[in-house]
C-alpha cells in the first residue's frame, strides 16, 4: 500500500531582499496578502492536502516568522471578551500544536536543494511535500490536494507544472516531456534554467513538489547545478535517469509569483476582487483609476 503523504517541507530561508527595504525586520513570508501573510495561504493548502507536520528551513531573523504561529492567550481572551468569534476563529487558525511544526536552520544559502536537503533527519523514509510560499496559487480545489489525489494514482515523484511564455523559460525548471496525458505529463528530463531556444518544452516546474525520499540520496552528493546552487531539479532530474516514475502535473489554477513585486501586486487585486466584503470597494476604485488613465491619454 502506499505511503501517504504527511509532511510537507517549506523552504523559507531567503533574504527577501526585492522587497527590501520592508524584509529588513520583517520576513518576507509573512508579509500580507490581503490580511493573511504568504505563509498562511501555505499552510491552509497544505492543511487541505492532509498534511499534518509542518517543516521550516529557515535562516536567522525569522524570529517573527516562528512567532506567528505561537498560540496568543491574550489577545485571544481580548476577543473573547469582546465577542469578535469572527476574529477569534480566524487567530485560532494561525495556531499550530505543539509538535506539528518544526524548524531547521539553513546555516548558508546554497540553493533550494540544498534547503530540502536540510530537513532530510525529519523525513524518516517518507513520501513528502515540499511548498514554495511565493508561489500564491488561486483554485477551487488547492493545488497540493489536487497533486496528493493524483500522486495516490501515479506514485513516484510529482512537480506542479504550468505553461509559460518562451521567453520566461529561463526563469524556471523546464519539463522534457515524455508522455503528455492532458493534465499529467510523465517526464524524461528536467533542464534548471535553460537559454531560451535550448528550452525542451514549455511547460515549467512551479513551486509544489511531492517526492520520494530517494530524492535525498542525490541531494548528498552536494553536486553543483545551475548559478553555483544545489538545485532540487537536478536531484529529480537523477530520479529519471534511474527509471523512477516522474510526472508533471498541470494544477487547475492561477499561480502568482508573490517573490516579485508586480506578482504581489496582481495577488493582492486578484485576491482583493475575490472577498465578498472588499469586492465592490476594490472595483470601484479600479474603474475610477482606468476611466482617469484613458481620460490622460
Amino acid at each position: 500500500m502506499r505511503k501517504k503523504v504527511t509532511k510537507a517541507i517549506f523552504p523559507v530561508a531567503g533574504l527577501g531582499t526585492r522587497f527590501l527595504p520592508a524584509t529588513k525586520s520583517v520576513p518576507k513570508e509573512i508579509m500580507t496578502l490581503v490580511d493573511r501573510p504568504l505563509v498562511q495561504y501555505a499552510i491552509d493548502e497544505a492543511r487541505a492536502a492532509g498534511i499534518k507536520e509542518f517543516i521550516f528551513v529557515t535562516s536567522r531573523g525569522k524570529g517573527a516568522l516562528e512567532d506567528y504561529f505561537d498560540h496568543a492567550p491574550q489577545l485571544e481572551q481580548e476577543l473573547r471578551r469582546k465577542g469578535k468569534d469572527e476574529l477569534l476563529s480566524a487567530l485560532k487558525n494561525t495556531n499550530m500544536d505543539s509538535g506539528d511544526i518544526a524548524y531547521i536552520r539553513q546555516h548558508k544559502a546554497m540553493g533550494l536543494g540544498h534547503a530540502v536537503w536540510c530537513a532530510r533527519r525529519l523525513m524518516h523514509n517518507e513520501p513528502f511535500a515540499v511548498i514554495l510560499p511565493d508561489d500564491v496559487i488561486a483554485a477551487e480545489k488547492p493545488c497540493l490536494q489536487q497533486m496528493v489525489e493524483a500522486y495516490e494514482e501515479t506514485g513516484g515523484n510529482m512537480v506542479a507544472a504550468m505553461e509559460v511564455a518562451p521567453d520566461k523559460a529561463p526563469s524556471y525548471g523546464i519539463l522534457d516531456v515524455n508522455e503528455d496525458m492532458g493534465s499529467m505529463v510523465s517526464v524524461k528530463g528536467m533542464v534548471e534554467k535553460p537559454a531560451q531556444d535550448e528550452a525542451p518544452s514549455n511547460l515549467a516546474v512551479i513551486g509544489r513538489y511531492i517526492l520520494s525520499p530517494d530524492v535525498f540520496r542525490h541531494l548528498n552528493r552536494m553536486k553543483q547545478g545551475a548559478g553555483g546552487e544545489i538545485q532540487l531539479t537536478d536531484a529529480i532530474a537523477q530520479e529519471i535517469a534511474e527509471d523512477k516514475g516522474v510526472y508533471g502535473y498541470r494544477f487547475r489554477g492561477q499561480r502568482f509569483d508573490c517573490g516579485s513585486k508586480a506578482g504581489f501586486l496582481q495577488a493582492t487585486v486578484a485576491f482583493g476582487l475575490a472577498r465578498d466584503d472588499l469586492r465592490d470597494d476594490l472595483e470601484g476604485y479600479l474603474q475610477e483609476v482606468m476611466a482617469a488613465k484613458q481620460a490622460a491619454e
